[in-house]
């Protein structure tokens, strides 16, 4: 699944035509644009924060998208607008760093990006799971629309963390 997937998407304006770009190293200066407008929008929902990234240099970032074998960048009028990876240790696929623009929440877009994730996986025969803050309700309601499974809080979650819990594709 390398490549583009167009994707039609229903916007206020009409039908906005999305492009789903699978990303690698050599964007990764698009990848920043896209991973930094997600933790100044939402700093809670992410394990990493703004102030951890703002700064680093294009090896960082680039190693990133080595690390992490899928990534893909929702595009409208060729601007970011949403953004996925899929994280794969060999047994499992996380879902990590999803986000859309708040202009383009509601629209469907979110789960065509879960779709491509949920998608890969199975591609190389891997269940996919993730982990989503508990009060992110917005969130947990587009990953079960996906068909995830919520699994609750894992046992031994640390008194001092914000709640996420865990959620398993049922594909």
């Amino acid at each position: 699944m390398d490549g583009k997937w167009p994707v039609a998407v229903a916007s206020l304006g009409g039908v906005s035509e999305i492009e789903v770009v699978r990303i690698g190293p050599d964007e990764w200066q698009e990848f920043r644009s896209v991973r930094l407008a997600s933790l100044r929008d939402a700093p809670g929902a992410f394990g990493a924060r703004y102030d951890d990234w703002v700064a680093a240099d294009g090896d960082r970032w680039r190693r990133r998208l080595v690390d992490v074998p899928l990534t893909l960048v929702a595009r409208s009028d060729g601007h970011p607008v949403g953004v996925v990876s899929g994280a794969d240790d060999g047994q499992r696929v996380e879902l990590i760093s999803m986000w859309v623009a708040p202009e383009q929440r509601g629209t469907g877009l979110a789960g065509r990006l879960i779709e491509q994730v949920v998608a890969w996986a199975a591609s190389h025969e891997r269940p996919t799971f993730l982990m989503v803050r508990d009060d992110n309700e917005a969130a947990i309601r587009s990953y079960a629309r996906a068909g995830f499974t919520d699994l609750g809080v894992p046992d031994g979650w640390p008194a001092d963390a914000p709640l996420e819990r865990r959620m398993r594709h049922d594909g």
